[in-house]
């Protein structure tokens, strides 16, 4: 959504009231001025629409196994989970959304801090593994290459996108990414516990959720 310069004529006095309120929210008078006015003309800013979906992701992992966090009007959130190994490190999940969003609507950071060499290794392995098991089974959602992955030092990205001739409300999208990370975060756990400890079990528990209905991004 593009954005322009424009003049307004105000009072001093409404102006220190909303610079007072846009500092309790953590953003600017542009921003707030503009949130007031969409709302009042009954516009969904893009800022309003990331503010949904991140409020419905919270509330559909809110199940004592993650913790989240994000501040109002903002683009990320954070999400913390406490991974079944050793001495339970922490695993930190970031989705970022786009406010100029089509086709790819964000991207998820999967963030893992460790001195572990064990550990290191076993995460690598999975997050290649992970990536081979979609590149085989979402190929038909998407065209070639759209997905995009990559791992570097402590981190796992990978895009979320709308597959093709799909259109998905903004409830949508937030039951697609709660519900990905929730399987992700579970078969993770269940790998490094052993639960999954064979290729073909991770497998399967991969497809166990890609044929339970859930919506795929």
């Amino acid at each position: 959504m593009q954005k322009n310069l424009y003049s307004l004529i105000l009072t001093d006095d409404v102006i220190k009231e909303i610079d007072a309120i846009a500092a309790s929210q953590g953003t600017n008078r542009s921003n707030l001025v503009n949130q007031i006015l969409a709302e009042y003309v009954s516009y969904v800013t893009p800022e309003k629409k990331i503010n949904s979906i991140f409020s419905a992701i919270s509330e559909l992992l809110d199940n004592g196994v993650f913790s989240s966090f994000f501040e109002p009007h903002d683009t990320t959130m954070s999400l913390k989970s406490s991974l079944d190994y050793k001495y339970r490190p922490t695993i930190k999940y970031e989705v970022e959304l786009y406010r100029l969003a089509r086709e790819t609507v964000g991207e998820l950071k999967v963030i893992f801090r460790t001195q572990s060499a064990e550990l290191l290794m076993e995460l690598t392995r999975f997050f290649k593994l992970w990536v081979h098991l979609e590149n085989i089974y979402l190929s038909h959602f998407y065209p070639p290459n759209s997905i995009t992955y990559n791992l570097d030092a402590g981190r796992f990205y990978r895009s979320f996108r709308v597959p093709l001739g799909k259109q998905y409300t903004t409830d949508a999208i937030a039951s697609a990414i709660g519900n990905y990370i929730k399987m992700f975060d579970e078969i993770l756990k269940g790998y490094l516990s052993n639960e999954y400890a064979t290729t073909t079990q991770i497998e399967n528990r991969y497809l166990y959720y890609l044929n339970s209905g859930m919506d795929i991004i």
